[in-house]
Parts: structure tokens; C-alpha cells; sequence
């Protein structure tokens, strides 16, 4: 029993494990909707872009979640008015800002060649370098996403499954998706410590799509999806050990 015990002995992998546990719930929760609206691919390429504002928020010197967070805020809104155009298509608009972000993070990597923990995190993942920091900013958007989807439960819903009928019963559907994509966005930035940019679509994909195979209701898909996600952090954090 001690053998089994022993990790928990260094703060630095409780802090780890608790951060994975509750960015696998956050993830998994999240990406229900992500997998319900078929936009595995914005995760992914949000991560991507993120990585880029991560990149700029180094070499400018502000703080990695202050740079992030604008650079994500900015690229989802940029997002939803080039998916409005119907001569780009959501895919497409994804694809080419999320991209054109990534790149300009990999040319300044080239420009200045220097890592940091923030930097080198934001691409790989360092969840053994957690902070209590950390800990604080994905609890909080723990919290927030929480609040989102519950108090806007059934609006999201209705937009999820037919934005065009939600619209025609009074939905402000362009405001919800607004909502919903900012939620999105802060979801990948407080996950990319844990994560890195290569993992985040997993965790917003994997348990969601698990629990759609074992449940045809919204309801228990939504439950099932954020405790597969909490359980696969926590144990695979234990396990990695």
C-alpha cells in the first residue's frame, strides 16, 4: 500500500492530477456540444491558434493567459464572421485563420529561439508543472463553463440540433454560438498547461463520442461524457506514474 500511496506524497503530482481531472471534466463537457454541432475540427484548430497567441504573448513579455486569452478571443470571433460568409464555410474559415495562427507562432519560435515553460507547455503539455495558478484559471473556467451551459441549457440545445428553427422560435441563435465559441476558446487556453495543442481535440472529442455510443439521451450523454473525462485524467495521471 505504500508503494501505491507514494505519489501522493509530492504536491506537485496532487496539483497534477487534480488539474487533469478537472480539465477532463471541462473538456468532456465542452466538447459534447462540440461533437453534437460536428466541429471536432475547431477544437483542434483553436488549440493551434491559441498556440500562436501563446508564441506572441513570450516574445511581447505579457503574461501567457492575458496574451492567449485575447488571441483566442479574437480568432473565435473572427471565426464565426468568416463562417457567416457562405462563399467561405466554417471549415474552411478554421482552417485558414487557425493556420495562418500556428504559422506566425512557428516563425517567431525561428525568429528568437527561446523556450519557456509557458512556450514549451502551450505545444507539449506540463501537467507535472502545474501551478497553483493554474489550478485557479481552470477551476475558474470550470466554473464559468458550468454556469454557461446550465443557465443556457435549453437555448444551447435548440441551437445545436437546428439553429434555424431555434431562430424562428426567438433564440438570439447568433449570440448563443458567440457565447458558446468564447466559452470554447477559454475551455482550450486553461487546458493547454495540461494539454499541450496536440492533445486538446482528444479530450474534447474522445469521451464524447464514447458516451454517444452508450446513450441515445442528451442528458445522460452530457453526464456520461464529463465523468469519462474526469476518470480518464485522474487515472491516466495516477497510471503515467
Amino acid at each position: 500500500m505504500g508503494g501505491l500511496a507514494e505519489p501522493f506524497e509530492f504536491e506537485f503530482f496532487v496539483r497534477g492530477m487534480v488539474a487533469a481531472t478537472l480539465v477532463g471534466v471541462l473538456c468532456a463537457a465542452v466538447g459534447v456540444y462540440v461533437v453534437l454541432r460536428t466541429l471536432a475540427y475547431i477544437g483542434h484548430g483553436l488549440a493551434h491558434s491559441i498556440f500562436g497567441g501563446a508564441v506572441v504573448s513570450f516574445v511581447s513579455g505579457i503574461s501567457f493567459y492575458i496574451g492567449a486569452t485575447i488571441w483566442g478571443v479574437f480568432t473565435v470571433l473572427l471565426i464565426n464572421a468568416a463562417a457567416r460568409r457562405r462563399q467561405i464555410g466554417g471549415d474552411a474559415a478554421v482552417g485558414i485563420i487557425t493556420t495562418c495562427a500556428f504559422a506566425l507562432g512557428v516563425a517567431l519560435i525561428s525568429r528568437h529561439g527561446k523556450f519557456t515553460r509557458d512556450f514549451d507547455a502551450a505545444l507539449f503539455g506540463e501537467i507535472l508543472g502545474i501551478t497553483s495558478g493554474d489550478l485557479y484559471v481552470i477551476a475558474g473556467v470550470l466554473v464559468l463553463a458550468a454556469t454557461v451551459i446550465f443557465a443556457w441549457w435549453k437555448q444551447l440545445l435548440f441551437t445545436t440540433f437546428d439553429s434555424d428553427v431555434a431562430s424562428t422560435y426567438g433564440v438570439p441563435v447568433p449570440w448563443v454560438e458567440a457565447l458558446f465559441s468564447l466559452v470554447l476558446a477559454a475551455t482550450v487556453i486553461a487546458s493547454l498547461q495540461v494539454l499541450g495543442a496536440t492533445l486538446i481535440a482528444a479530450a474534447l472529442v474522445i469521451p464524447p463520442v464514447t458516451a454517444r455510443l452508450l446513450t441515445d439521451s442528451f442528458t445522460r450523454m452530457f453526464a456520461l461524457a464529463a465523468a469519462l473525462g474526469g476518470a480518464s485524467g485522474l487515472v491516466g495521471v495516477y497510471i503515467s506514474w
